[in-house]
């Protein structure tokens, strides 16, 4: 049972049941709270980059949301109301309509460190080579798996605007750099979301639109979605930081 700290009673069920309709806030509170305390770290303010960031970020999330309706409209994927407040804008939780906020904040904040702390990134060297592998083998595996929506068009996208970064002759050794570091806590927070920690899921997949292929209960083409949300907010708030 759960218990009070302070006076050991037991806590009813309608408590447990409100604290865990609370669940997906709490994971999208969780993935931003440190970046946003240390955003205000005087020798390396984020902070100080917020307008360029916001300015990013509701360009990227309106595209994703609108990407998230359809898709949930669609049955690619969905919610699990047990694990929400009830909110909704349109078909999606506000929980939802946070992680596109919560999330690349905290990524674009790992990126601005990065940059700030590391002169000579490891990657550097391996940039291109990374960015072909991945533009060739998700386009070879979207081109396969064309009928499942999940996969085609997140690999696709993905194709397009790694391309469309090459062609601009964009060094992305920083962008792979901070997905990397940020990837066990994209897995850790979407791992929760995907049941891995619960007998059900928040969200839940339809197997028929993605690969089947899954890390512990997360879809393998999370792992590109995430890319792309995070790079595209990457080069986006690059790009309003230089029209300061």
């Amino acid at each position: 049972m759960f218990r009070d700290a302070t006076c050991s009673k037991k806590i009813p069920f309608q408590y447990k049941s409100q604290m865990k309709s609370y669940t997906y806030l709490f994971v999208d509170l969780a993935c931003v709270a440190i970046p946003f305390f240390a955003s205000f770290y005087p020798k390396y303010a984020f902070y100080k980059d917020w307008k360029p960031f916001f300015k990013a970020n509701t360009i990227v999330a309106l595209v994703f949301l609108i990407w998230d309706y359809f898709f949930t409209k669609s049955g690619v994927w969905g919610f699990n109301d047990d694990y929400l407040t009830g909110l909704y804008i349109g078909n999606l939780p506000i929980e939802e309509v946070l992680f596109f906020i919560c999330i690349p904040y905290a990524c674009v904040f790992t990126f601005f460190a990065l940059k700030s702390l590391i002169k000579n990134n490891p990657l550097n060297k391996l940039e291109s080579i990374i960015s072909y592998v991945f533009i060739f083998g998700l386009f070879i595996i979207a081109i396969i798996n064309y009928n499942k929506l999940y996969t085609s068009i997140t690999f696709f996208s993905t194709v397009i605007f790694l391309a469309y970064l090459k062609f601009k002759k964009v060094n992305l050794s920083y962008h792979y750099f901070s997905y990397s570091l940020i990837f066990p806590f994209f897995y850790l927070s979407n791992g929760i979301l995907t049941g891995s920690f619960f007998i059900e899921p928040i969200v839940w997949y339809n197997d028929t639109e993605n690969l089947g292929i899954r890390i512990g209960n997360i879809p393998i083409e999370d792992s590109v979605y995430g890319m792309l949300l995070v790079f595209s907010n990457i080069q986006l708030y690059q790009y309003f930081k230089q029209l300061k």
